[in-house]
């Protein structure tokens, strides 16, 4: 792993050979960028009373950015692409990179001013980002917790080439696997769209443990694997994939190490408690070997580094496991150094290229 937030004007790393397709970019809004694409109405509304949301985590400070990735515009890191061609994809190799933007709209409160937020955000991501530059694609963002808008952007958008997953974050008003989700899986299910599934959100009233509200920010961050974790373990239990057999989701920056164990122990409470969810017909594991992909930013980085190949041997292999750097995060991973193991040549082409290529549905590199 790349930490770059304790070194003041931290260099961006050596460029690489390696090409990658990066599952994890932020572009990042400026505080008017979204004004000449939300409708009147809500301009006005958005003026007059701003957001309706639950309170909850930050990041220290208020900016999770990286040093170096200031650019010299005065924009927010991640808020000029220009720069970021130049700092990140260039310098990088990058073959494609996936946009997550951590956009407002999914925790507010009011239902059509979430949709007007989705549909300002998407709109603001296919003409600044998508169209002036065609190695980027996105995360269609959707006011999650209101399934009839959500379904109404998925259906506006779907057929859009630059949007290649629908994108949700983790902390949610319920586990991911409750029904009033199955709407929203169905309709990016019937557009072959992904759901990806990325660290943080809004709260909504919701602690951010499940012992309670925190101390620390330490805690948070450490902690956010366990909203993963409650996740998954809804989605299978709940029958969502029975329901939905062609459903694929992407776990993005919840890290992977903790995955093979939660499906151990999936499988024996599952043996003990089967005839409460007598929808599932096979093993939790079996689920998730089916339908979960991981992306590598954050690696939980064992003692003894070689241990990392046991970790992927319990995944199954490495055909689930995506590249992401996190830019302009501070706790970024260059591909240079992202890995403390040697990997063999076969599973570096899948990891950093060829696993997302098949995931997203990315054109195939020319010969």
């Amino acid at each position: 792993m790349t930490d770059t937030i304790m070194e003041p004007r931290a260099k961006a790393g050596p460029r690489v050979k390696q090409m990658i397709i990066d599952c994890d970019i932020h572009n990042v809004m400026s505080p008017k960028s979204l004004d000449p694409f939300l409708p009147n109405r809500w301009l006005q509304h958005q003026r007059a009373f701003g957001s309706r949301q639950h309170s909850g985590s930050v990041y220290p400070k208020g900016s999770p950015a990286r040093w170096d990735a200031f650019p010299p515009s005065g924009l927010a890191p991640g808020a000029d692409l220009s720069f970021m061609q130049q700092q990140h994809l260039d310098a990088l190799n990058v073959e494609f990179g996936i946009l997550g933007c951590l956009s407002p709209a999914g925790s507010q409160l009011d239902p059509d001013y979430a949709a007007a937020l989705s549909a300002a955000t998407n709109d603001w991501q296919i003409a600044e980002w998508l169209e002036p530059e065609p190695r980027l694609r996105a995360g269609l963002i959707v006011p999650a917790e209101h399934s009839e808008q959500a379904v109404a952007e998925i259906e506006r958008l779907a057929g859009h080439p630059g949007f290649v997953q629908v994108l949700l974050v983790a902390r949610s008003s319920a586990p991911l696997g409750d029904r009033k989700y199955w709407k929203l899986y169905e309709a990016a299910t019937r557009h072959n769209l992904p759901v990806g599934i990325h660290y943080g959100g809004g709260v909504r009233g919701v602690p951010i443990s499940s012992a309670g509200w925190p101390s620390y920010y330490i805690e948070d961050h450490t902690g956010m694997s366990a909203a993963f974790q409650a996740h998954v373990a809804s989605m299978v239990f709940g029958g969502v994939f029975e329901h939905i057999p062609d459903l694929r989701i992407a776990l993005i920056e919840g890290g992977f190490a903790w995955l093979p164990s939660l499906a151990w122990r999936m499988d024996k409470q599952w043996h003990r408690f089967k005839s409460e969810v007598p929808h599932l017909r096979r093993k939790p594991s079996e689920y998730i070997r089916d339908h979960f992909w991981v992306t590598t930013q954050p690696i939980e980085e064992p003692h003894r580094s070689a241990d990392l190949h046991k970790v992927f041997e319990h995944l199954g292999g490495v055909d689930k496991v995506m590249f992401s750097t996190d830019y302009p995060h501070w706790d970024f991973d260059h591909p240079a150094h992202a890995f403390q193991v040697r990997l063999p040549a076969g599973h570096r082409d899948k990891i950093y290229t060829e696993n997302a290529r098949a995931f997203y549905g990315l054109p195939a590199r020319a010969a």
